[in-house]
């Protein structure tokens, strides 16, 4: 079954009338009523974020294990609760404000497109989808319904990585180069495809967690609770996690686009999961605040980043875990992950910000819960008509996109790929057959 099909099959079995969404956002109750598709892991935070705003009730519950449905119930005790996102959209179409879709990646695009059809706002987690042709589709039907939308990227919205945009933006470092930036997480599976099957446990309904992804046994410490992301099936491994984080502000601040050529070094694909260890790089056009050749690398996996001089810090400083270097014509900015402010340097020093020049930007806040609700308050706010989303599908399709290009350059390791945005294909033919999956009728 191919995506064109489940997309119009979905449409076809919502009930929804075609309104604005402002219509169905304000004045229908005092409070923005909110549907819940994944409440296990991040979805249990994103549905305490989200219920944190006193305009929200959260009317419905959807989760394939019953234990996720059942921990998040006993927060929702009136919220009603369903295994299948596709009854809970039917259902209670008319019942429903607001979706948030907090499942494993290969689940986003097939709900918050049901979702959307049904002319639903929708807050989804990041990686926005799992495929390119899905962040386009998301991007394209979000525009024509005039959508609220929100990608999960909760540090957009913090006010370290706000600062680092203006800092950039200002010029503190003149034009950029380059950026580094890493990861030491390992979302990466070099082992074989385990053999044989496990029993599914009673709790869990493993064909609607399978979804539209192609139907494979169940087998016990793979897949899930916790290790989807490390499966190309599923996830889209360290970079589709913490690279979306640690990539979108330097993609914001630098106002990047669509990049020109990818190349990733890594293990040679198995098919299975992602490598362990990958470098990426992407070459960009250049932009207002970069130089006209532009590089942006990616390090993940144990020991990331490798060395280079580019990282190397004042007082002979350890770089951060996780983070981000801006490379520029007048200097560097480091940028760590996360709740750290950024840091500038000139000639091999430290150099003091000068914070007050950016007060409009907020003040520093260290209290993680405090600045986590800032992003999906934001998205509530929208909802009722009050202010807009900085992370909408516009943006958010572009930048996972982006990150995507990285992935399917994993198939390919040490060659470049040439994309063509317009075209929306590659150069190299081959590469072309993972922008996209056939969808399995579940």
């Amino acid at each position: 079954m191919n995506k064109r099909d489940f997309l119009k099959s979905a449409a076809l079995l919502t009930t929804a009338s075609v309104l604005p969404t402002s219509v169905w956002a304000i004045g229908q109750t005092d409070k923005l009523r909110t549907a819940h598709i994944g409440v296990g892991g991040m979805g249990l935070e994103d549905l305490k974020a989200i219920s944190s705003h006193s305009s929200v009730e959260v009317v419905a519950l959807c989760d394939v294990d019953a234990n996720n449905l059942a921990a998040a119930k006993a927060l929702h005790p009136n919220a009603r609760t369903f295994s299948d996102y596709r009854t809970m959209l039917n259902e209670m179409s008319s019942g429903i404000d607001a979706v948030v879709v907090s499942t494993p990646d290969h689940t986003h695009a097939p709900a918050s497109m049901m979702a959307m059809n049904m002319n639903k706002p929708v807050y989804c987690q990041k990686p926005l989808t799992h495929h390119v042709t899905e962040a386009r589709a998301m991007n394209k039907l979000a525009a024509e319904k005039g959508l609220v939308t929100q990608m999960g990227i909760q540090v957009h919205s913090f006010y370290d990585y706000k600062l680092a945009t203006e800092l950039i933006r200002s010029g503190i470092i003149g034009k950029v180069k380059t950026v580094r930036a890493w990861s030491p997480k390992n979302w990466g599976y070099d082992g074989p495809v385990p053999e044989g099957s496990d029993p599914v446990p009673s709790t869990l309904d493993w064909n609607l967690w399978l979804g539209t992804s192609a139907e494979r046994p169940y087998k016990e410490g793979f897949y899930h609770p916790g290790n989807w992301r490390k499966l190309v099936d599923y996830g889209c491994g360290t970079l589709g996690d913490m690279g979306v984080h640690i990539f979108d502000t330097p993609y914001n601040a630098l106002a990047l686009d669509i990049p020109k050529t990818i190349k990733t070094k890594c293990r040679k694909p198995n098919g299975f999961g992602f490598p362990e260890h990958n470098t990426v790089t992407y070459e960009f056009p250049g932009t207002a605040y970069t130089t006209k050749k532009f590089k942006w690398i990616w390090y993940d996996g144990e020991g990331a980043p490798k060395a280079h001089k580019d990282l190397r810090l004042p007082n002979n400083d350890q770089l951060p875990d996780q983070g981000a270097m801006f490379i520029g014509e007048k200097g560097k900015l480091l940028l760590p992950h996360f709740m750290q402010l950024p840091r500038h340097i000139v000639d091999g020093q430290y150099v003091d910000l000068d914070l007050e020049k950016f007060k409009y930007v907020g003040e520093p806040v260290r209290n993680y819960e405090q600045e986590g609700k800032k992003h999906y308050h934001q998205f509530v706010d929208a909802c009722l008509g009050k202010g807009q989303t900085t992370a909408p599908f516009s943006y958010a399709a572009r930048l996972t996109e982006t990150i995507l290009l990285g992935v399917i350059a994993g198939r390919f390791p040490n060659k470049k790929l040439h994309w063509d945005s317009k075209k929306a294909r590659f150069r190299e033919t081959a590469a072309n057959a993972f922008l996209d999956s056939p969808y399995r009728n579940f």
